[in-house]
C-alpha cells in the first residue's frame, strides 16, 4: 500500500510525458465530496494539457457542475437496473471507448464498474483505474475481489482506512493500491490576512473574540449540533468571548432547524449563519480556529483542507480522512461535546499548543496542493500504462 501523496518530497517532472486520453467516470447524483474529488481532478487534467471525457449522469447536481467546470460532460445511465437499458449502455460504452481510444478510465463509483471490467477484458486497450471516495466500504464477494484484484490495473483509496480494507480484506495488491487524499484549489483558498480586520468588523467581532468556524452544508453528518452544544458549555463556563460563525446552508438540514438549536441554547447573539457567499476566502480570515466536527463520513475532508489552506489551525474528529491529514492533538472522538468544548478551550487559552497545531498543518496542507494531486494520480496513470505496453 502506497501512501503516495505524502511519500513525494517534491512534485515530479512530468513535463516530458505524453498527453493522455482520460475518461473520467462520474456517475454521482449529488455533488458530494466524491462528485468533487473527481470532477476537480478533471479539470486539472484538462487545464495540463491532457484530453479529459467526463461521463455522468444527466439532470444531476454532478452533472451540471460538471458543465460549470467547462468539462462538457456526456450522459449515460450507469446506475440503472433494467436489464435493456444495461445492455444498451454496454454496447453505447464500447463504441464511445472505440471512438475515444482512452489510455486511461477512471471509474469514481461502484455502479457500471462491472461494464468497464467487461470492455477492458473485451478489448484490452487502456488501463482502468477504481478511485474509492465513498464512505461505505466495499462488501468483501467474489465480484470485487476480481474487480479490483485482476481487472483492475490500480486502485486509488481516499483515506488509509479504506486502504486498509482493500488490502486486507480485498486482497488488493500492495503494488497496485495507492492512497491519494485529494488536492486543495489552492488558487481560491490561501492565506489573505488584509480582509480580517474588515470581515470581523463587518459580522460585529471584538478583538477578543475567539471565532470559530464550520464550513459545510447543514446536514446531521456535519456536526452543527454538537458544536453548537460545546459553544454553549463553554458559554456557562463563563466564556462568552467565543463566537461562531456557521459558513454554510440548507440542504438535507434546514436552516431554521439550526436556528432553532441556536435558540434553545440561548446563542442568538453568538452564533452568525452566513448562507452561500461568493468570497468564501475572505470570510475564513475572520477565523481563529477552524472546527470539523463530522459525525461520520469526512472520507475526502474538503472543507477541512480548505481551512488548512487558508492557514486557519482546524481540529476535528477521528472519522474518515481527519486523522491521516490532522496532527492527534487536534483531534477528538466523534459525537463527544465535552471532548470538543475542552479541545477548543485549550485551543483558545494555550497559545503555544495553538501554534503547533498551525505549524503541524501548514507542512501536512503543502503536499496537499492541487499541483501534487494532479502529479500524484498522473504518476500512477503513467505508471499502469507502461505495466500494459510491457504486457504486450
Amino acid at each position: 500500500m502506497q501512501n503516495i501523496q505524502f511519500s513525494m518530497n517534491a512534485n515530479p517532472d512530468l513535463s516530458g510525458e505524453k498527453k493522455l486520453k482520460i475518461i473520467q467516470v462520474v456517475n454521482v447524483r449529488w455533488f458530494n465530496a466524491t462528485a468533487w474529488y473527481a470532477l476537480f481532478l478533471s479539470k486539472l487534467l484538462k487545464e495540463a494539457g491532457h484530453d479529459v471525457l467526463v461521463i455522468g449522469l444527466k439532470d444531476t447536481d454532478s452533472f451540471r457542475q460538471a458543465e460549470k467546470f467547462g468539462l462538457k460532460p456526456i450522459s449515460l445511465d450507469l446506475n440503472s437496473s433494467n436489464p435493456f437499458k444495461i445492455f444498451s449502455t454496454f454496447f453505447r460504452l464500447k463504441k464511445l471507448i472505440q471512438t475515444f481510444q482512452p489510455d486511461v478510465i477512471n471509474c469514481h463509483r461502484g455502479e457500471g464498474f462491472v461494464l468497464f471490467g467487461l470492455l477492458k477484458k473485451i478489448l484490452n486497450s487502456f488501463v482502468l483505474i477504481r478511485t474509492r471516495g465513498d464512505q461505505r466500504l466495499p462488501k468483501n464477494n467474489w465480484i470485487n475481489r476480481i474487480l479490483h484484484v485482476r481487472v483492475s490495473d490500480a486502485v486509488i483509496a481516499t483515506n488509509q482506512y479504506m486502504a486498509t480494507h482493500f488490502l486486507k480484506e480485498i486482497k488488493v495488491s500492495p503494488e497496485n493500491l495507492y492512497t491519494i487524499f485529494g488536492g486543495v484549489d489552492n488558487s481560491k483558498f490561501y492565506p489573505a490576512l488584509e480582509y480580517r480586520e474588515e470581515i470581523r468588523r463587518r459580522l460585529g467581532y471584538k478583538n477578543s473574540d475567539f471565532v470559530l468556524g464550520l464550513l459545510g452544508r447543514f446536514d446531521l453528518v456535519k456536526g452543527q449540533k454538537e458544536l453548537i452544544k460545546a459553544v454553549s458549555l463553554l458559554h456557562k463556563k463563563g466564556l462568552k468571548q467565543v463566537k461562531l460563525l456557521l459558513l454554510g446552508f440548507s440542504t438535507t438540514l434546514k436552516e431554521e432547524e439550526v436556528r432553532a438549536w441556536i435558540k434553545e441554547e440561548a446563542l442568538e447573539e453568538s452564533v452568525i449563519i452566513t448562507g452561500k457567499v461568493d468570497k468564501i476566502n475572505e470570510y475564513l480570515q475572520a477565523l481563529d480556529l477552524g472546527v470539523v466536527p463530522s459525525l461520520w463520513s469526512e472520507t475526502i475532508a474538503r472543507a477541512a483542507l480548505e481551512l488548512m489552506s487558508v492557514g486557519i489551525p482546524t481540529i476535528g474528529t477521528t472519522v474518515g480522512v481527519m486523522p491521516d491529514i490532522f496532527p492527534h492533538s487536534a483531534l477528538i472522538p466523534p459525537n463527544n461535546i465535552e471532548k470538543l468544548a475542552e479541545l477548543i478551550q485549550k485551543s483558545m487559552e494555550n497559545k503555544q499548543f495553538l501554534t503547533q497545531i498551525k505549524e503541524a498543518e501548514e507542512i501536512i496542507i503543502k503536499k496537499l496542493s492541487m499541483e501534487s494531486f494532479l502529479n500524484t494520480t498522473l504518476i500512477i496513470y503513467y505508471k499502469a500504462l507502461d505495466n500494459l505496453h510491457a504486457k504486450h
